[in-house]
């Protein structure tokens, strides 16, 4: 058995923020990073706009060091509007205090060119956008963003865990942790070839470990709040119909009220000449997107998620079954990928096929299978999409348009929230964190509470 202060199940981004802050306060603090996934320089994901998703075992997209960040298009929202609901926690004040600290962190790891950081430039919110978006009926939600891009991101992240290797931190890619228990003060966790002991336990498993979450929960009685769940499709389109947006505030995140049903939709997740991607959720393919800072990596394209979002009431408790089952009906349906269809060929009721798609004046990114997304989602939502792709073509014209595409499932879980005290511990000496608490939805807010638990494992903060 071996013996560590501090003990991280996770190598995201709330982990290594945890694990750098640790280290900060003591550097005589042991501390031991596990995560499940390969190394940075490992995480290769084999699926290619031509083959397509191959199902790995472990998705190297959502795990692995640097957590799902690693993979995501790196934007940085700092600020409390969207994003989680640290703000609710912490109160805003101390909420932004940690969301700062996060952006400065990242800066200070960030590369030297030209004896330069290179680090980018905040994109403001505008108010002339936001009154278009109010004259029709929509809410352009106020953020300052820092869009970092896949490529910096992955090179911040890497001088942060070599950084972290440095100072003494034992960092343990491709282990399972497989059974947790608590005893005489202390935390055990074991698994393939890891037996630790720890004082202080850090669960930081991200999104993709809502089942370990739970399992922990149920194991030691810990009461768990459902959270609203979202489901909808991945949009992709000519870069050109967004631009006035992306130009002035790099990501546009816009809430619509539906006509129909008068339901919540949110568009968000924009990524200017990105690329449409799929990701391996336990073994549900779904849709996501990415965007590059190196301009020579850009597309024609760009795209964003439309997604509906879900609060179910007694006596359903299970919303994460019942967007995987819309999901994995779509994998059924797309011989285990996800399905794409022209917005002009939904509206008509009819399936896109290989010859429509191929006269498409928007070329897919993403090679996906041809289908018909209306045998799969339930008709709530889609009529829910349908109204919010109309909502958004008149502050942005040319997004209704026929070759617009659809990609579906793009689903969001957002963990159950575990019930815990103030500093976020959910027993003696545990605490959940990041996006598998709950409460963080994105970097910055994740990165945030890893900050703060480890000023509250070094005693220097107040709750």
């Amino acid at each position: 058995m071996e013996k560590f202060d501090v003990c991280i199940i996770g190598a995201g981004i709330g982990g290594l923020m945890a694990a750098h802050k640790i280290k900060v306060h003591d550097p005589k603090t042991s501390v031991v990073i596990v995560e499940k996934g390969q190394t940075l320089e490992r995480r290769k994901c084999p699926a290619s706009a031509e083959r397509g998703c191959v199902h790995c075992g472990i998705c190297a997209i959502t795990n692995g060091y640097g957590g799902a960040g690693a993979r995501s298009d790196g934007k940085l929202n700092v600020g409390t509007a969207y994003g989680g609901i640290l703000g609710d926690e912490l109160g805003e004040t101390k909420a932004m205090k940690y969301i700062r600290e996060v952006d400065s962190t990242l800066e200070s790891f960030a590369d030297v060119v030209n004896g330069v950081r290179d680090y980018p430039e905040m994109f403001l919110s505008n108010e002339d956008l936001k009154l278009k978006c109010l004259q029709n009926n929509l809410r352009l939600l106020d953020m300052d963003v820092r869009h970092l891009g896949t490529d910096r991101n992955f090179n911040i992240l890497k001088n942060i865990i070599k950084h972290l290797a440095d100072v003494g931190v034992d960092m343990r890619s491709g282990t399972e942790i497989e059974n947790v228990e608590y005893e005489n003060g202390k935390w055990h966790v074991t698994g393939k070839d890891t037996d630790i002991e720890a004082s202080k336990l850090i669960i930081a498993v991200g999104r993709v470990g809502a089942g370990f979450v739970s399992k922990f929960c149920n194991k030691f009685g810990i009461k768990m709040k459902t959270n609203a769940v979202d489901i909808g499709v991945r949009v992709e389109m000519k870069d050109a119909i967004w631009r006035e947006f992306s130009s002035r505030i790099y990501e546009p995140k816009i809430l619509c009220r539906t006509k129909t049903f008068e339901d919540k939709t949110r568009m968000f997740c924009f990524n200017q000449g990105g690329i449409v991607s799929a990701e391996n959720n336990n073994g549900i393919i779904t849709a996501n997107g990415h965007s590059f800072s190196d301009k020579s990596k850009k597309t024609d394209n760009c795209n964003f998620a439309i997604l509906s979002s879900i609060n179910f009431t007694e006596p359903f408790n299970k919303p994460t079954e019942f967007v995987e089952s819309i999901s994995r009906l779509a994998n059924s349906i797309g011989n285990g990928n996800v399905l794409v269809q022209r917005f002009g060929d939904l509206v008509r009721g009819r399936r896109t096929n290989d010859h429509r798609l191929g006269h498409s004046t928007v070329i897919p990114t993403l090679k996906a299978t041809p289908g018909d997304i209306s045998l799969v989602m339930p008709h709530r939502i889609l009529t829910n999409i349908i109204d919010t792709i109309y909502a958004l073509d008149k502050v942005a014209p040319g997004t209704a348009n026929d070759d617009t595409l659809l990609y579906g499932c793009e689903a969001k879980y957002y963990s159950i929230r575990p019930e815990h005290k103030p500093n976020f511990e959910v027993m003696d000496g545990a605490y959940i964190i990041g996006d598998c608490s709950g409460i963080t939805r994105g970097l910055s807010q994740a990165g945030a509470m890893g900050l703060f638990v480890a000023d509250d494992i070094a005693g220097r903060t107040e709750v």
